[in-house]
């Protein structure tokens, strides 16, 4: 059986974030509320393929494993979650709750990463993270289950 056409838990919600849309600092909060284009109130809503980034614990992992300590959310995700989707093929669908959302691209690496160090980018290349967007709307908090639909 295809394994995307049944629905399997594939993890948990760990952290949330929003982007300030003045400041564009990343902001740690309990829950989303998510609409067609994006989430309400992130500095992203809006803009095409990108609404979304969804980044997973793995990708700090690499970065422990070779001494570059950051906080959740250095890596500009808005969902932090704990598996890795980074093998996920576009189209794929994610469902939380009422909220289904659908893989439109791999995240590139920014550069501005260095700043942490300046190998990151090179170090999590394939590992920084997806970017989703919102096919249904609803609300997400922290500690909920996500799945591929």
């Amino acid at each position: 059986m295809n394994e995307r056409k049944t629905q399997n838990k594939y993890g948990d919600i760990i952290k949330l974030f929003i982007s300030d849309k003045e400041t564009k600092n990343k902001i740690e909060v309990k829950n989303i509320t998510l609409e067609i284009g994006g989430i309400v109130n992130d500095k992203s809503f809006g803009k095409p393929n990108r609404e979304i980034l969804i980044t997973s614990l793995d990708s700090y992992e690499i970065m422990k494993y070779h001494d570059i300590v950051a906080d959740f959310g250095a890596l500009g995700e808005n969902i932090l979650v704990n598996f890795n989707p980074y093998h996920l093929e576009i189209g794929t669908q994610l469902k939380c709750g009422d909220v289904i959302l659908e893989i439109s691209m791999y995240c590139p690496v920014c550069n501005h990463l260095s700043e942490l160090k300046s190998n990151l980018p090179k170090l999590i290349k394939n590992d920084r993270g997806i970017f989703a967007k919102v096919v249904q709307g609803g609300n997400i908090e922290v500690g909920s289950k996500i799945f591929v639909i």
